[in-house]
C-alpha cells in the first residue's frame, strides 16, 4: 500500500469499518453496540513494511490514587495478550471539559504497541487481534 487512500480501500474491502486517516495511518473503528464508535485505539500505517498500531489506556479517575509509574504499569498488564506487538511509547493524554478547554478533567495514561506485518493479509490478521484485545483498564 503506497498511499494512505488506497490502504483505507483496501481494509474497507477486507471487511474493516475506517473510523479516520489520520497523516499515514488508517484508524480502525469499533463498535462495542451496533450504533456506538468508540475512540479508535487500533490503526494501521501506510509505510513499507505496514504497521499495525494498537494503544492501550487506563484513566486517571479511575485510580485516583495510583501514581503515574503504576498506572502505566496497569497498562502495560492490560497488553500482556498483545504478544505478537513491541512497546513503542507512552504518552499522558489529558482530556479536556468541552465547555472550557483550559481545564483539565482526567488523564488517559496510553501505551502504545506496533507489530510489523509480512504482508497485507497480515496486517489484515494483526488488526483483527488487536480489535479484539481489551485495550481499557477500568477498576
Amino acid at each position: 500500500m503506497d498511499s494512505p487512500t488506497s490502504l483505507k480501500r483496501a481494509l474497507v474491502e477486507a471487511g474493516f469499518e475506517v473510523f479516520r486517516t489520520r497523516g499515514d495511518e488508517v484508524v480502525l473503528a469499533e463498535r462495542p453496540r451496533d450504533n456506538l464508535i468508540m475512540d479508535a485505539l487500533v490503526g494501521v500505517r501506510a509505510r513499507t513494511p505496514l504497521e499495525v498500531r494498537v494503544t492501550f489506556r487506563v484513566q486517571k479517575s479511575e485510580y485516583l490514587h495510583d501514581t503515574d509509574e503504576v498506572l502505566f504499569e496497569r497498562v502495560r498488564t492490560l497488553a500482556l495478550a498483545a504478544v505478537a506487538f513491541s512497546e513503542e511509547r507512552c504518552d499522558v493524554v489529558q482530556v479536556h471539559d468541552p465547555g472550557d478547554p483550559n481545564k483539565v478533567i482526567d488523564n488517559f495514561y496510553d501505551v502504545t504497541f506496533v507489530a510489523l506485518a509480512r504482508s497485507f493479509e497480515h496486517a489484515c490478521e494483526l488488526a483483527q487481534q488487536a480489535l479484539a484485545l481489551d485495550k481499557r483498564g477500568t477498576s
